[in-house]
């Protein structure tokens, strides 16, 4: 049975802005949502994720299902309790270790070697709802195959079809309760394959759905034909989540064709590295010229830390290597792309989506006059040459 409800609220063109309600609560999108892939956001705690509004957070059932344990968080009260966290709870499935760790992928599901200490683990796609499950999130994700991009075909639709074996043999498991279960959609960049995906996975009747496989290597001129063939196939009434991608590039470009949730770590990885995003596009705070800036990180950003350090403070910090930088510049990250996507729920209310989109392209795709040339705020590669091995 469904439990989660995605309610329209406004729309401009195929930009969407509305409310997902779940047995936790209602939060708005389109949405941001910050990893905390071991249960925390690096640097920061629950009450600064609280205060800077995230409405929704994704933790890594791959890492926790090993340190410390499904368990061990389960007897702990689940995630929530666990990280001291009241908001709502997304946990991925393990499918992204697929991607990122190259593990042996047979019919049954995955096996894997922990990056902790070397030893064997099974995953399966019952495995993966009931870890989650323990975990208590409010939303999990169906097990799936992530393959990076460029790769064959026959991957590619390998991948494709072993995910949807794999999404009725989740939802089949998934018992009724307070927990969502999103299936994923994949096909890498071929359109007619995405609208195929998609289809035979709302056929299942999944509380939502992930746009997976995409942002892992091709270009945005690929990407955005597949994800709107991916869109075009998906209910109105479900929400639409495309996964690990975070530039605001593509997720305006995204949202225009009507994705509502996105997560990525590189908000926060860049960070904790000294790469500050504002309106101007982002830059690099450790660079000389900042050593006697006066001004905030963001003169147009809101956040506490724009209203009370200077750039000159901030790049001091960072240059005797005190860890409180990287903490200072994680909020003020978060901040400012949770502050983006309220800016188009604003702007699709007032129907001058169009406009904000022109200026998010203008300042951040690469290509562009007012561009950087940093790279853009999209989930890691894998390394060199890691592929999902079918047997």
């Amino acid at each position: 049975m469904t439990i989660a409800r995605f309610t329209l609220e406004a729309r401009d063109g195929e930009a969407r802005r509305g409310s997902v309600t779940t047995a936790r609560g209602t939060f708005p999108t389109p949405c941001f949502m910050p990893v905390g892939t071991r249960g925390a956001v690096r640097l920061l705690d629950a009450a600064d994720l609280d205060a800077l509004g995230a409405e929704v957070v994704l933790a890594n059932t791959y890492h926790l299902m090993l340190r410390p344990g499904a368990e061990i968080v389960a007897s702990l009260g689940g995630l929530h309790r666990f990280t001291g966290r009241d908001g709502h709870i997304l946990t991925d499935s393990g499918g992204y270790q697929v991607f990122s760790l190259g593990p042996k992928v047979d019919a049954g599901g995955v096996t894997f070697r922990s990056t902790y200490d070397g030893s064997t683990h099974r995953l399966t796609p019952e495995d993966a709802v009931r870890t989650q499950e323990m975990l208590g999130a409010d939303i999990q994700m169906a097990l799936d195959i992530c393959p990076g991009l460029p790769a064959p075909e026959a991957d590619v639709r390998g991948a494709m079809d072993r995910t949807l074996e794999w999404a009725a043999r989740a939802r089949a498991v998934h018992r009724d309760g307070d927990q969502c279960l999103f299936g994923i959609v994949q096909g890498g960049v071929r359109p007619d394959w995405r609208q195929e995906s998609a289809a035979r996975t709302v056929e299942l009747d999944f509380d939502g759905y992930g746009i997976g496989g995409l942002s892992v290597g091709e270009p945005l001129d690929l990407m955005l034909p597949a994800l709107e063939s991916a869109v075009s196939a998906l209910p109105a009434g479900r929400p639409r989540y495309l996964m690990g991608v975070g530039d605001p590039h593509s997720m305006v470009e995204a949202v225009a064709r009507g994705v509502d949730m996105f997560d990525c770590v590189l908000p926060t990885r860049l960070a904790r590295h000294g790469t500050a995003l504002s309106t101007a596009g982002r830059f690099q705070l450790k660079a000389a010229r900042y050593a006697k800036d006066d001004g905030p990180l963001d003169p147009d950003c809101a956040c506490p830390i724009c209203a009370r350090w200077s750039r000159g403070y901030l790049r001091h910090l960072f240059s005797v290597g005190e860890p409180t930088a990287g903490r200072l510049l994680t909020v003020h990250n978060l901040a400012w792309l949770l502050g983006l996507v309220e800016r188009m729920r604003d702007a699709i209310s007032a129907s001058t989506f169009d406009a904000l989109r022109a200026e998010v392209t203008g300042i951040w795709d690469r290509g562009s006059p007012g561009a950087t040339g940093v790279p853009a705020l999209q989930s890691p590669s894998p390394a060199s040459g890691s592929r999902p091995h079918f047997s």
